[in-house]
């Protein structure tokens, strides 16, 4: 099939109505946007208006605002708009006027780097009222743009006098159902949200006040300011996060890249907040409010600070409303991490105090950093605190008093061993929370003369001390009849002695142990079939549990001189079931119903021979 050769180009036609329902939907969070797109198109056209005139006192060109409930007002005294600059950048969706001028060679000198932040009025009005007048062109008269909602617009020219100094005047008379965004206090609000670090005047007026104007962004960025001492610049700073946060900091950490132009603080948490958990932070570009959920300014082992920054360099991306993901964002990112590290760092040589303080409450967040940082693992290892069987403690503590530093993989194993391990003078630590086993491991690297290692079943059991000959003999009966009433646990009995003697019974039994008594049983039942030889091929000799039964403690010592078979299978079963729960592991079906069977038993023996 052959075209015809008549076609043409064409123009897409835009519903305007269309796109503004989508921004609302899936570009802008809020319509409370509307405001921070003025406001930057104000400070935009200040930027240039300075450029153009380079010699004007710092101040001399500012914004206001005003809003009483019918209409809003952003007016400035920028660089404003000829009636040509208006048919070429207000009627073409998408254009910017800071993309195509001269002036504006540098885009680098911009908030805005889109062009379609004037249609985010519509999310508030129907119509959109620009009253501006040229400084590049003194001579040039008013220009008057009314836009539409349908997509319809009008310009014409008016006299100088319409508007005697160069700027721009956006008005916007809000839909009813607007009323939430157009408030006057909302309006304020909302401008000292966006623009309270904007570096030009800022005023706010809406109509009541006599005339005066209240301003929106009075003082500096708390950075910025000069204070007679360093203790009241560390106050100021501290006030300030808590004005923005809601918390009073632990700690602030000044935050300054001049190579991207970045300045602001980092305030520690006061709270412990679970791991990996990312906090949003509050960061500004050229002093607009771009987000307060920024999460990709650090790196995810920060998550005990919040910070909130001011930057030059930083690409927003089109809404305006996060960061675009860019070689200077993670140089950024690097950077910012740098000085955490560097903060602990000056913490941990000068400020054992603050230092102590900021591990009690943040000591996983350091861990999981000391285990990828070398330098933060020299330097904090040994101040870190641990589960121990000397209690809580650093482990340069514990290092001290245990050369041999044994380490469990997990919390439960700890619990089971801990209180016979501290008897028996073994040191162990407890490995089973995250980082720790890691960590423990990698101790000698900073104390050569302590030696690590897993702690091995057999290691603790070699610790206690055997009964002697005859009294092994005199239980051999009894814990013949225990190892078959146990047999259906795979575990074994023997009988020993050690401290404390108020612990009846010692269970052995770790997870991997277990785990693979199951994956053996399993084979079993599936001998013959597929999975029989898939776990054949892996099956080796299960590790079996192990009851040990202390003849110091006196319950112990009654249990195994029981003559009565079935009674001595129960106490049996009951010791197992009281060490089960010792252990404060997760109970198996079996073993829940062992322990209310053997107490039933034990009731009902008791229950005969008083009869």
């Amino acid at each position: 099939m052959t075209l015809p050769e008549n076609t043409a180009d064409r123009t897409f036609q835009v519903d305007l109505r269309g796109l503004v329902d989508l921004l609302s939907h899936h570009l802008y969070s809020s319509p409370r946007v509307y405001l921070r797109e003025l406001l930057q198109n104000a400070v935009d056209a200040l930027t240039a208006r300075h450029t153009l005139e380079p010699a004007a006192p710092a101040g001399s060109f500012g914004i206001r605002l005003y809003a009483d409930g019918t209409v809003v007002r952003v007016e400035d005294d920028g660089v404003g708009l000829t009636e040509a600059d208006v048919h070429t950048f207000l009627a073409t969706i998408g254009r910017s006027s800071k993309r195509a001028e001269k002036i504006a060679e540098q885009r680098g000198d911009f908030i805005g780097q889109f062009g379609i932040g004037l249609l985010s009025c519509f999310l508030v009005a129907d119509e959109i009222h620009v009253l501006s007048r040229s400084a590049r062109t003194p001579d040039a008269p008013a220009v008057e743009w009314r836009g539409r909602g349908d997509g319809s617009y009008t310009v014409r020219s008016l006299p100088a006098s319409a508007r005697p100094r160069p700027g721009t005047t956006v008005t916007l008379t809000p839909r009813a159902d607007a009323g939430e965004w157009t408030r006057p206090a909302r309006v304020q609000a909302l401008a000292r949200h966006f623009g309270s670090l904007l570096r030009h005047p800022v005023t706010f007026s809406d109509g009541t006040g006599g005339g005066a104007d209240t301003p929106v962004n009075p003082e500096a960025a708390p950075w910025e300011r000069t204070y007679p001492t360093p203790g009241a610049r560390s106050r100021a700073l501290a006030a300030y996060g808590e004005e923005v946060f809601g918390f009073a900091p632990l700690d602030t950490v000044e935050l300054d890249l001049p190579a991207v132009g970045l300045k602001g603080i980092a305030c520690v948490l006061p709270e412990a907040v679970p791991a990996g958990r990312r906090h949003g932070h509050r960061v500004h570009v050229k002093g607009m409010l771009l987000s307060e959920q920024a999460e990709e300014i650090l790196p995810e082992w920060a998550f005990f600070v919040r910070c909130v920054v001011d930057a030059e360099s930083l690409r927003p991306t089109a809404s305006r409303e996060s960061l675009y993901e860019d070689d200077t964002l993670a140089a950024v990112r690097d950077a910012l991490a740098e000085r955490l590290r560097a903060w602990i760092a000056r913490a941990a040589a000068s400020d054992p105090e603050l230092l102590g303080r900021f591990l009690q409450v943040h000591h996983l967040a350091v861990k999981s950093l000391a285990v990828h940082d070398d330098e933060i693992l020299r330097m904090l290892l040994p101040w870190l605190p641990f589960e121990t069987t000397d209690g809580h403690c650093t482990l340069d503590e514990f290092a001290r008093t245990h050369r041999t530093v044994l380490v469990t993989s997990s919390v439960e194993e700890f619990r089971q061993v801990a209180a016979i391990a501290s008897a028996a003078g073994l040191g162990v630590v407890n490995g089973g929370y995250t980082y720790d086993h890691r960590l423990v491991h990698r101790l000698p690297e900073i104390r050569p003369e302590v030696a690590v290692a897993d702690l091995d079943p057999a290691t603790l059991t070699a610790h206690l001390d055997p009964v002697d000959r005859e009294t092994e003999l005199a239980a051999a009966a009894y814990l013949a009849l225990a190892r078959d009433a146990l047999a259906v646990f795979d575990c074994d009995v023997a009988l020993r002695t050690f401290q404390p003697a108020s612990a009846p019974a010692l269970l052995v039994d770790s997870r991997e142990a277990r785990h693979e008594r199951t994956r053996s049983q399993l084979a079993r039942e599936q001998e013959g079939g597929i999975w029989g030889d898939i776990l054949g091929a892996l099956r080796q000799e299960a590790p079996r549990a192990q009851l040990i039964l202390n003849q110091l403690n006196p319950l112990v010592r009654t249990a195994v001189a029981i003559d009565e078979p079935e009674l001595a299978r129960t106490s049996a079963e009951a010791l197992y079931g009281q060490a089960a729960l010792l252990s404060r592991r997760p109970l198996r079906p079996a073993e829940s119903s062992l322990i209310n069977r053997s107490f039933l038993d034990l009731l009902a023996h008791a229950l005969r021979k008083d009869s």
